[in-house]
């Protein structure tokens, strides 16, 4: 009987020597894939934190320009950097966009560019002075 065993054993060494190095083979075949998921997930929360961002500043923007303040200005101090702030006032309404570009991790790759936009009715007597 211990001889059985024996060869039992014997044939499990065997059997498991068979799959050297498998796990080495599925890492490096999984690994750049798995980086890249990486990347593309921290591109996301990156172009989610700049499109909060410049949402943020349009709406100051916005809200300054409503008062008679330069709304320019205002959205520019609250936007992420390389951002353009523009404003329009129409009749009762002042219009704020923020564009920013978002940088791709890498730095090889095209960028992203996030839009936010806000509307904000303009004050009674805001702008009779300052126009």
């Amino acid at each position: 009987m211990a001889a059985r065993g024996g060869r039992r054993l014997r044939v499990l060494v065997r059997a498991a020597g068979g799959d050297r190095g498998s796990f080495t083979a599925e890492l490096a075949a999984g690994l750049p894939a798995l980086l890249l998921f990486l990347l593309a997930g921290l591109t996301a929360v990156n172009a989610v934190t700049t499109q909060a961002s410049c949402l943020h500043a349009a709406r100051e923007a916005a809200l300054a320009a409503a008062r008679g303040a330069d709304g320019s200005a205002e959205g520019g101090r609250a936007a992420p950097p390389g951002a353009a702030v523009s404003v329009s006032v129409d009749g009762d309404r002042a219009q704020a966009t923020v564009r920013a570009p978002v940088r791709m991790l890498g730095g090889r790759l095209p960028r992203i560019t996030v839009v936010a936009t806000a509307v904000a009715a303009v004050e009674p007597g805001a702008h009779e002075g300052s126009w």
